[in-house]
């Protein structure tokens, strides 16, 4: 239970005693392999538990981040109205691979995800700059919320055009040098390789996706190739065919959206709430899909990745128009994913069957009804959407 949370104590112990330089943080399973933010926030954790001693009591703080995540997750939920509500008792009591990752384990990869969907919160409510503060933090603490910023630039592309995005964009890089700018000062390329190496082996041993392969081919630089070949050319495919449904080039994106075409007709009174429903499905359609590529397309999953996308699959699933009798294969595909991640250790059968799981999900998001595009036109006042709330 507490092999990951000890080593990274020990990781962040040496930064409170001082230590600037990157790569001499290290822990019982290795160097300190993850970015700044994950170094501050797990310093706190550090003096709130006795130097790590009191591991109940961080077992506890977890669990109240569990709870929160939750919170997030069904707010999101709630703004789309795609997943029916039976789909949540999966989400909090079925998964025990999940609750080990959060209370047991105390990996950081929660932590992250929980940024993330405040992040995403924050962009239905439309604070874009906040969301992409909390968007970068999330990227500090681990890497992989980075698999969903091809949706997040297609999304502040469609928002904003290109140098409206140019000032979001510049959030998230200066959040990163801001967090990072002690050990750069100390010793930069030590920081950067170490907490931004994305060329990492992985072990063959952990892997819960590649286990049907020989390892001497999953550590082969070519099929590394060809996988990030594959996820480059599966994220070129839903921009253009999924995410961007409007009859003009997609080019149009790059442009003031002042500039474009309307996509729908401008909003009235009696279809400004329809309206916001669009919006906050698109936005998590394009999210969710651009880190499922990703997920798809890993070099190796391990255990505590599950918690990457765990909590998106029923919007994956549900998002396209359903008939009631399509509703079982759902939950038996969350079942058989299930079942997959909580098989120790991997097996070709298990591994095999995650990714025709996966397999079926795309299909499905690649030929169901994507989220309709809607116009970017200049927002209506607050005042006139509370009138059109109470004649209503």
């Amino acid at each position: 239970t507490e092999i990951d949370w000890k080593a990274y104590m020990q990781e962040v112990e040496g930064f409170a005693n001082g230590t600037l330089d990157y790569t001499q943080l290290k822990g019982d399973t290795g160097p300190l392999v993850y970015p700044a933010g994950f170094v501050y926030i797990f310093l706190g954790l550090y003096h709130a538990t006795g130097r790590g001693s009191n591991i109940r009591l961080a077992q506890y703080l977890f669990a109240a981040l569990y709870l929160l995540n939750l919170l997030l997750v069904f707010r999101i939920y709630y703004r789309t109205s795609k997943v029916p509500p039976y789909v949540f008792f999966f989400m909090c009591c079925a998964s025990y691979r999940i609750h080990s990752i959060f209370v047991l384990r105390l990996f950081n990869d929660p932590v992250a995800m929980a940024i993330l969907f405040l992040a995403i919160n924050l962009f239905l409510e439309e604070h874009w700059s906040w969301g992409c503060l909390l968007f970068s933090l999330a990227v500090s603490v681990k890497m992989n919320i980075l698999l969903f910023a091809p949706g997040l630039l297609f999304l502040l592309l469609q928002r904003f055009g290109l140098l409206g995005c140019i000032p979001k964009l510049c959030i998230c890089a200066l959040l990163q040098v801001v967090l990072g700018l002690p050990f750069l000062l100390v010793n930069p390329m030590g920081y950067l390789t170490r907490s931004f190496d994305l060329g990492r082996q992985f072990q063959f041993q952990w892997t819960v996706n590649w286990r049907f392969l020989p390892e001497e081919v999953f550590q082969n630089r070519v099929f590394h190739a060809t996988l990030l070949l594959a996820h480059l050319t599966g994220l070129g495919l839903f921009a253009l065919h999924r995410w961007h449904s409007s009859k003009e080039s997609i080019l149009t994106l790059l442009k003031d959206p002042a500039e474009r075409k309307p996509t729908s007709p401008p909003l009235d009174i009696n279809n400004i709430l329809c309206h916001g429903g669009q919006q906050s499905a698109q936005i998590v359609f394009i999210l969710f899909s651009s880190n499922f590529l990703g997920v798809c397309c890993s070099r190796s999953l391990h255990y505590q990745f599950y918690v990457w996308y765990f909590h998106t699959l029923p919007y994956l699933l549900w998002c396209t128009p359903t008939t009631k009798l399509a509703h079982m294969p759902k939950v038996l595909l969350l079942g058989v994913i299930e079942l997959c991640w909580n098989t120790y250790p991997s097996t070709v059968c298990s591994s095999l069957s995650l990714h025709i799981c996966h397999g079926l999900i795309l299909l499905q998001l690649w030929y169901g009804t994507a989220p309709t595009p809607v116009s970017h036109s200049p927002q209506p006042s607050r005042k006139r959407t509370a009138m059109s709330k109470k004649a209503q």
